[in-house]
């Protein structure tokens, strides 16, 4: 009974993901809010984390693959969990020590090598220290964090309970 719950879990975890992803795309399209390096890096976490759950609905039946998906889950969530932070902590420094804002994203995937590319979507920029956007005293990356978090919780508690009901129908077959 908890693994065929799990196993919509992991269709509820892709649904959310995918959600976070065309909220991401409203904001940017429709409201026309410029997505910085350190968004799009986000962004990517998010569709990882998507994808990870998607393979664990698809591979459900399956043991290993089932267990390798949610530690990719867990491993992208914790990837966006630092990248959100990493946003935040340069929303949060003072004016004066605010790196310089760059070109945009656009414009930066045009132009540079992808190794500088990584670095720049890494670290961020000025861009990254702009607040544009808040919901209850809380910035976007701040959200993301927090989703970020409740994934790899949510990660986590699968791979166990699934690890420990596949243990216990083991030891009664």
């Amino acid at each position: 009974m908890k693994l065929k719950l799990l196993h919509y879990a992991y269709l509820l975890g892709f649904a959310t993901c995918a959600g976070l992803l065309a909220t991401a795309y409203y904001f940017e399209y429709y409201l026309f809010m410029e997505p910085c390096p350190l968004c799009m890096v986000q962004r990517l976490a998010t569709l990882l984390i998507g994808l990870g759950f998607l393979a664990a609905y698809v591979l459900d039946e399956y043991r290993w693959p089932t267990r390798v998906a949610l530690a990719f889950v867990i491993a992208s969530s914790v990837f966006g969990y630092v990248t959100a932070d990493h946003h935040v902590y340069l929303q949060n420094l003072p004016p004066e020590e605010v790196p310089a804002c760059g070109p945009s994203f656009d414009y930066l995937l045009e132009t540079m090598p992808m190794e500088e590319l990584w670095k720049v979507m890494l670290h961020g920029n000025g861009n990254c220290a702009e607040v544009s956007w808040m919901m209850l005293g809380k910035s976007m990356p701040e959200w993301t964090r927090i989703v970020f978090f409740w994934f790899a919780v949510s990660g986590v508690f699968a791979l166990v309970v699934r690890w420990r009901e596949e243990e216990k129908n083991k030891a009664t077959d």
